[in-house]
């Protein structure tokens, strides 16, 4: 099963390090081909813990959090007991929302993000919890009024019971203001090592057919905090360049394409365009030449072309295809814990919603899908998995009664498993007296 994580861009110029501990939530109702319940655990876009209800326990996913679980006894307990509980209290609110908007019928999908961010130059601390019924953005909490707002009329009720609720109030100000960023300052202090390695990408030129836009595809770095950028005559250029959004690997590194428009560009000015590659804490820029004899192609006639190819060919995408899931919720530029945006969002009317694709199973699988033209970045839409997303929305309407998304829009988070101590049950309850 793949697991999107949320990728947030921090451009270059940025001197400060933010870290940011995120956890992910989904619960489900009705006859859907989708987990009852998942959950994950991220710290700095890297995924330290899973959990379902089929495993009904917390699954450490990094060798760091498993030498860190042996130190402190108190996490074996906690992750494997934060599973359950997140799981009954999820399910809990779902039925209450379920209820409240009349929704007792059919298949719904209920989803909650929350965690914090940490800036280790400032100090600065920001909490975040929002929630997701079907595919929209449902309620989240603006830390600075310690209120709850909508951006939509139907959950308006729900949102004035729950402003009413001083104590869940409290409970989550103490959670993600105060409990969160010193779990995150702890995380970070053990998986140092891991956390703030750097690893330099491969970097390639590809292009689906000499007519099509030239891709340069970065894929293998970390931190998931670089740049790849297009130059001419050493200059930054943005006129027919597009950038793609960074992408996790399978391996915990990332992924990531900047695509020119070179239809315009006549051939003796070729090398005066180079792609850039920045990646942050490093000094040395990877830097390749705009040269046609460098391009990766599969373009050609078809007898140029081996059975050998076309039968690896059509293996890579049945693999990719068999992993890709969908759907993400939020737009990509919004820091997940800003209020303000979902705000705007209620104001124009308007949700952005982004979806991720699974990483490929190796480089070598993600160069030869970009050239048949099954971009990893922008590629078809398909079902939405078992994964914290959202931008998917429950139906019965399809022929497969699986989740589908909403829009072609997409976005990438994810609600996680571990919820610092003495937060899930109270987090979760409903209001009294309803």
């Amino acid at each position: 099963m793949k697991k999107i994580i949320l990728q947030l861009f921090l451009c270059l110029t940025v001197s400060a390090v933010k870290h940011s501990l995120k956890f992910f939530f989904t619960a489900s109702s009705g006859k859907i081909n989708f987990p009852e319940f998942l959950g994950l655990t991220v710290v700095d876009d890297v995924e330290i813990g899973y959990c379902d209800n089929i495993t009904r326990r917390g699954e450490p996913k990094q060798d760091w959090i498993r030498t860190l679980m042996k130190i402190n006894p108190h996490l074996l307990q906690l992750f494997p007991n934060q599973c359950l509980h997140n799981h009954y209290f999820l399910k809990a609110d779902m039925d209450f929302f379920n209820q409240r908007l009349h929704q007792t019928e059919g298949s719904h999908i209920h989803q909650r993000m929350s965690g914090c961010e940490w800036d280790d130059d400032s100090g600065e601390i920001k909490g975040f919890v929002q929630y997701g019924y079907d595919g929209e953005d449902f309620l989240a909490l603006d830390m600075q009024t310690m209120t709850w707002i909508t951006p939509n009329a139907q959950f308006v009720l729900i949102k004035h019971l729950w402003n009413a609720d001083k104590k869940r109030l409290e409970i989550n100000k103490n959670i993600y203001i105060l409990m969160c960023p010193k779990d995150l300052k702890d995380y970070v202090h053990y998986g140092r090592s891991f956390l703030q390695k750097t690893e330099r990408p491969s970097v390639f030129l590809l292009q689906k057919t000499p007519s099509s836009m030239v891709n340069c595809h970065a894929t293998g770095f970390y931190p998931h905090r670089a740049d790849l950028l297009w130059r001419k005559d050493g200059e930054e250029i943005h006129e027919g360049a597009k950038k793609r959004e960074i992408l996790p690997n399978h391996d915990g590194t990332f992924q990531m394409s900047s695509e020119l428009n070179v239809s315009l560009i006549k051939h003796e000015d070729w090398r005066r365009y180079e792609c850039v590659f920045q990646l942050y804490g490093v000094q040395e820029d990877i830097i390749t030449t705009l040269d046609k004899a460098e391009i990766q192609t599969n373009w050609g006639s078809p007898a140029e072309v081996s059975d050998g190819i076309i039968v690896g060919v059509v293996g890579v995408v049945l693999l990719v295809t068999s992993g890709v899931v969908c759907c993400r919720w939020m737009n990509r530029n919004d820091d997940p814990g800003r209020t303000n945006n979902v705000e705007k969002r209620a104001a124009d009317g308007k949700h952005k919603e982004t979806d991720r694709k699974g990483e490929n199973e190796s480089n070598e699988v993600d160069r030869h899908y970009l050239l048949q033209g099954l971009e990893t970045e922008q590629g078809e839409e398909s079902p939405c998995s078992p994964s914290i997303t959202f931008g998917c929305q429950s139906t019965e309407n399809t022929q497969s009664g699986k989740p589908v998304p909403l829009t072609e829009e997409k976005y990438t988070d994810k609600d996680y498993i571990y919820i610092p101590t003495h937060s899930a049950g109270s987090l979760t309850r409903k209001p009294e007296g309803i």
